[in-house]
């Protein structure tokens, strides 16, 4: 049994090894062609829609870290299983290394920017993860096989100590390397050093009355730090702003690239929006509001010149993202759909799209907000699909009209009295006309609404609730400007969104 976890730990550290000189070769080569990052990524455009979105409802935006844990144990259970065969039935754990190393090699290679040369951190790695492999194997054999004796005491220290500085060594060189291609890749220090120009369209001030002061309730502008992101990029792409272009091509009469400092100097709009994410459960909190700052999107399709027929824009970037957008819905006069470059006052942050992303009010993310954006190919639906419609998902993604109970909490116990149930409503680009409240079977109230900022983005409201004592249900619906009231009926996220009541339980003390 122990010799079973010595060849484990082997098969271990030949995995160690295998991502240590990978990580040191792509310092060289391309950050980006991490054989761990992109097995990881290979991984997410592989998975179901189902399982996905079973990810997202269970981790959230901790989604990631999740897939890094799974990713992990399950490279670590095979490198197990690796050193095992090796010392039982000697070629097979070289196979087994060769075999995730090759589909280490196919992940890098379908990133949408790797080159052939991406391959050879990975290649170099595994030939170090086999000599690991072979050589711990043999010093493990060399040790358990001999008949007790001075020299077995001694063949073991040899085993211990090749086990202990190779992990060291491997370790250490793993995270330096990482850490280098970090730093390689990071444009920190650059985004930090930029200064927005004053929007030439600036956002109306906030009337007074959008903000209620009730404790709890969801704030107003959600902050950077805490806006949500769901994204297909396990890796963040760290983007030189000077090397970044978009080109819009396509159905297009005339072919249009743009780069960052043009796209700066552009007469820059400034916009309040709320955007949602398709996954987000009812009740959730895949939702942010924020003031963004960019240029008109239909005016760099008007330069371009969509031709007669197109009907879609498919934005994608290097991430290997795509989404379909329906033309229209960039070229509306009345919809500030932005190429943004700012976020609350800030150049967008680099986990939020920088330098630039796709911000369009009234649609899905996964239809029209997409993150480090470097193509706009107009086409038709018929033609092409974004990333996640032939995964099972509505190809047109309007926001679906809900609304959300902030306080009390779901299973709260609250004192007797007036209580403030509050929570936000939204249905971005339609507004929102109303919120009513139920408890438990009475009739439907009407909740006080704060004054919008505009139809683009979510409004908070509050109704002041006489509570007594008791068990209470509380359900909340919203009706938009267009009439429609939400539906009881409950339906998942996919294809287009989730839909019911957000209900929650509590009790009132006496």
């Amino acid at each position: 049994m122990r010799t079973q976890w010595m060849a484990a730990l082997v098969g271990v550290l030949s995995a160690l090894a295998v991502l240590a000189v990978a990580e040191v070769v792509a310092v060289f080569v391309s950050a980006s062609s991490s054989p761990f990052f992109a097995v990881g990524q290979l991984a997410i455009d592989l998975a179901p829609g189902w399982l996905k979105e079973t990810m997202i409802g269970l981790f959230g935006t901790a989604d990631k870290i999740a897939l890094f844990v799974i990713l992990g144990i399950v490279v670590v259970a095979f490198a197990a299983l690796a050193g095992v065969l090796e010392r039982r039935r000697p070629p097979l754990g070289v196979a087994v290394l060769v075999l995730f190393s090759a589909i280490a090699v196919v992940a890098v290679q379908t990133r949408p920017e790797a080159s052939a040369l991406w391959a050879f951190p990975t290649v170099l790695g595994m030939i170090a993860g086999v000599l690991v492999l072979r050589t711990g194997v043999n010093r493990l054999g060399a040790w358990v096989d001999a008949p007790a004796s001075a020299a077995a005491g001694m063949r073991r220290r040899q085993f211990l100590t090749f086990a202990g500085v190779t992990g060291a060594v491997a370790l250490i060189a793993a995270v330096g390397a990482r850490a280098m291609n970090a730093s390689t890749a990071a444009v920190t220090a650059i985004r930090q050093a930029i200064t927005l120009p004053a929007p030439s369209t600036p956002a109306p001030a906030i009337p007074a009355g959008t903000s209620l002061d009730v404790e709890g309730i969801t704030t107003l502008v959600t902050p950077n730090e805490q806006f949500y992101r769901i994204d297909v990029a396990l890796q963040v792409p760290q983007i030189d702003p000077d090397s970044w272009q978009l080109k819009i091509t396509g159905l297009v009469d005339t072919e249009v690239t743009i780069g960052y400092a043009e796209l700066l100097a552009l007469p820059l709009t400034e916009h309040v929006t709320t955007i949602a994410c398709v996954s987000n459960e009812v009740g959730g909190g895949l939702i942010g509001n924020a003031t963004w700052l960019g240029y008109p999107i239909r005016e760099l399709l008007a330069k371009a010149g969509p031709q007669a027929g197109a009907d879609m824009v498919l934005s994608s970037g290097p991430d290997g993202f795509s989404a379909g957008t329906p033309i229209e819905a960039l070229t509306d006069p009345n919809r500030e759909a932005l190429l943004a470059v700012g976020m609350n006052g800030e150049p967008l942050p680099t986990e939020h799209g920088f330098p630039a992303r796709m911000i369009v009010p009234g649609l899905f993310g996964y239809v029209s907000a997409t993150k480090w954006v470097t193509e706009m190919r107009v086409t038709r639906f018929a033609d092409a699909e974004g990333y996640w419609t032939p995964r099972g998902w509505d190809a047109l993604g309007p926001v679906v009209t809900e609304s959300r109970i902030d306080v009390p909490l779901s299973g709260q116990t609250v004192a007797s009295g007036t209580v403030a149930i509050a929570g936000v409503a939204w249905a971005p680009h339609t507004g929102i006309a109303g919120v009513e409240v139920r408890i438990d079977d009475e009739a439907w109230q009407q909740a006080t609404l704060a004054a919008p900022i505009s139809d683009d983005t979510w409004v908070q409201w509050v109704l002041q609730w006489p509570a007594t004592s008791g068990s209470h249900t509380i359900a909340v619906r919203a009706t938009d400007k267009s009439g429609y009231t939400q539906t009881q009926q409950e339906a998942p996220p996919a294809p287009s969104g989730a839909t019911g009541w957000d209900t929650i339980t509590v009790t009132v003390g006496g």
